[in-house]
């Protein structure tokens, strides 16, 4: 190595301006070996701590491997050769962990250990003189400027001695502090070299016998068990390679085919609906109530299964009950002006849904699917091909056809017997008895060609006697309970002792040509039911009827607003489905229809729940109850024409016994009038008044009339 400049220590005493000259450039030099040295400090303590951090990581992933077979994967956790090859990968990592860990010990004794003892110890060393000396060259320039400043003229000896014991004291702090800060600097220049040398040295040292230590692992039989692993790692990226090609492909294809999917609406032409269906799944849009008025919509996938529609919200993993749809009803609605909605009721009318689908199609898929459920077709073997069949059957239901009675007689229940109240006016105005379905023709039955009407819209009839007043308040609220919003019951209803509600809701109304027997509601029923189902018609009023012993309502649920009234007297039929509860019907006879003067008959049907037999009992007690009222009233207003009578004649006679002492009294005035005129003892005259003149003229005309009468 070239020579090392150095400090003349032997110069430190005399302290010349060169002396401190040059000891200012071996303060930069080891001012600028501090800054360096710290640098490469840090940067040896980064490779310590990376392969320190290498050798945790190496450990942890060999643990990691051993732990692979504990592992239960949901797809593919059963892999025995996977299992086998990581375990052997273990064993080979776990070697490297620990020639890692030996690295890590090797790099901490021979390189970070010799840098660290020079920057903490020497480069510190080299500070501390550098701030004594300071100290002491300060303190020594205060001496000698005390001592400069001792007066010749009046000298003290004890300040002199002072003073002079004081620049002795600093100058030879000053001198041995000055010796060992230059013999500190002096050996800092070798003391670099070593600290620079020695780590790199322990660095490559252990870099050289890891490799070692590794060379001595990588045997042959290990070189084969890579070489395998390199072949099956291949291998699986071919298949992969493979899959890709052709998932690529299935992806490009359904793009295409799915392209017209991916409208929310998709056209019903080119995507026929199927109503077949007995399963179902799909996302829809659920109506839930937060307030008086106030609700959310949520969106959430919804599916069938058995008799049951089940829910699941995103993130789920598993979906739950939202309703049992066996026997139950489905309907579409108008909800909140939101499109293809519709509403599924339980078969006990205690719970409701309201649900949104996102096209025409799933709406209708949707209540063709609930309505095959609600029938209980699924439980069947093959339920869509069943479920084909029933809808075939209801599409030629509508279709007259010479074998029209044998078919209906297959269709039709059979009759059960029925309270008389249940099938006939209470009134008995009608006087023929029923007749069988086997008897009549469908001509008799219901008229040719009769429209078929599926939604309220208008009250029955405006000329019927006693409804031209409630067809003109159609528009106000009503109470169910036939209180009106001041407190006082309404005319109509303020005597009726029967109130009871029913919910209902409409399917449609038909003219009839028959009245007399329920075959005529059961055939209604039949061609109502079977015109929806061709038509695709789902949507269904909800309504409450309001039974009382004047007249049956349906209001509105949601205003209170009276939709139609029909006065009880003009019910003259009303039946249940024999297998169907649900279902009910009445016949109305109005005036007026098709040929005008003479009467004509509308039958309605309803859907309830499950109540339709408890309705038709409702009707026959009020009729019964109507009935009974009339004879009363009748009665009544008999009596109150006798009293009337007897009221009159008593009048009568008072009437003739006033006249008659009406004419008393004017005869016995004339009587006196007649003689002659005398005075009285008092020198009076009798006069008689203009008055008593005028009766006693009208007295003799009323005279002469009984004389005449008489």
């Amino acid at each position: 190595m070239p020579g090392i400049d150095k400090l003349p220590i032997e110069e430190t005493l005399e302290d010349s301006p060169q002396t401190r000259s040059l000891l200012g450039v071996f303060e930069e030099d080891a001012a600028a070996i501090s800054n360096y040295m710290n640098q490469l400090y840090q940067a040896m303590r980064r490779i310590y701590d990376a392969q320190n951090e290498l050798s945790a990581a190496t450990h942890l992933t060999s643990k990691l491997l051993k732990e692979y077979e504990k592992q239960r994967f949901p797809l593919g956790g059963d892999d025995e050769v996977m299992s086998s090859t990581l375990q052997q990968f273990s064993k080979v990592i776990d070697e490297l962990s620990s020639c890692h860990a030996v690295l890590s010990t090797q790099l901490a004794d021979a390189m970070m250990f010799p840098i660290s003892q020079f920057k903490e110890r020497d480069l510190k060393e080299i500070l501390t003189l550098k701030e004594v000396f300071q100290i002491a060259s300060n303190d020594h320039d205060a001496a000698i400027n005390r001592y400069s400043r001792l007066s010749k003229k009046r000298e003290n000896d004890k300040v002199k001695y002072e003073v002079t014991e004081d620049v002795y004291t600093s100058r030879k702090k000053q001198h041995q502090t000055m010796m060992h800060y230059f013999c500190a600097l002096n050996t800092l220049q070798y003391k670099k070299k070593i600290a620079m040398l020695e780590p790199l040295l322990g660095y490559m040292q252990a870099q050289i016998s890891f490799f070692k230590m590794g060379s001595e692992n990588l045997n042959e039989q290990l070189e084969e068990f890579l070489a395998n692993i390199g072949t099956s790692v291949q291998n699986v990226r071919r298949e992969m390679d493979c899959e890709v090609e052709t998932m690529q492909q299935t992806i490009e294809d359904l793009e295409v085919a799915s392209d017209p999917l991916y409208l929310p609406d998709p056209d019903i032409s080119r995507f026929p609906v199927h109503r077949n269906l007995t399963r179902k799944a799909g996302y829809l849009n659920a109506r839930n109530k937060t307030g008086l008025v106030s609700s959310t919509w949520d969106r959430q996938f919804y599916f069938t299964q058995g008799g049951n529609l089940m829910n699941q919200a995103r993130g789920d993993v598993a979906g739950g009950l939202a309703m049992d749809i066996d026997n139950c009803s489905v309907m579409a609605v108008d909800c909140e002006d939101r499109r293809y909605c519709f509403q599924i009721t339980s078969f006990d009318g205690k719970k409701s849904s309201i649900l949104q689908a996102e096209s025409k199609k799933d709406y209708e898929e949707w209540i063709c699917t609930i309505n095959n459920i609600s029938k209980q077709i699924y439980l069947s073997e093959n339920p869509e091909e069943i479920a084909a069949r029933v809808n075939q059957s209801a599409l030629e239901a509508v279709t007259p056809s010479p074998s029209f009675q044998q078919r209906h007689e297959s269709l039709r229940p059979t009759p059960q017997t029925r309270p008389p109240t249940a099938r006939t006016s209470s009134s008995g105005s009608l006087g023929s008895e029923s007749t069988t379905l086997a008897t009549l023709s469908l001509d008799s039955l219901v008229a040719p060609d009769t429209p078929i009407q599926f939604d309220i819209i208008s009250p029955v009839s405006e000329d019927q006697p006693g409804q031209g007043k409630t067809s003109g308040q159609g528009g106000k609220r009503t109470n169910p309970f036939g209180e009106s919003e001041g407190g006082k019951t309404k005319p109509e209803t303020e005597d009726s002792i029967l109130h009871q509600l029913f919910i209902v809701r409409f399917l449609g109304s038909m003219e009839v040509k028959s009245d007399d027997s329920p075959d005529v509601v059961y055939e209604t029923m039949r061609q109502i039911l079977a015109a929806r189902a061709i038509h695709n018609i789902f949507r269904m009023t909800e309504s409450h009827l309001l039974v009382t012993c004047d007249c049956l309502k349906l209001i509105d649920p949601q205003t209170q607003v009276t939709r139609l009234r029909f006065p009880l007297p003009n019910v003259v039929l009303y039946a249940t489905h024999q297998e169907s509860k649900r279902l009910f019907g009445f016949v109305l006879r109005t005036s007026g229809g098709r040929v005008e003067s003479h009467p004509t008959s509308v039958c309605y049907i309803f859907e309830s729940n499950n109540e339709g037999e408890k309705i038709c009992d409702s009707v026959g007690l009020a009729k019964q109850i109507a009935l009974h009222a009339e004879l009363d009233r009748r009665a009544s207003e008999k009596q109150k024409e006798i009293e009337r009578v007897k009221e009159k004649q008593q009048k009568e006679l008072n009437k003739q016994k006033q006249i008659e002492k009406d004419l008393e009294e004017q005869s016995r005035l004339i009587a006196a009038s007649s003689r002659p005129n005398q005075t009285s003892g008092e020198g009076q005259f009798v006069v008689l008044s203009s008055s008593q003149s005028e009766e006693s003229d009208l007295g003799e005309d009323a005279k002469k009339k009984k004389e005449s009468e008489a």
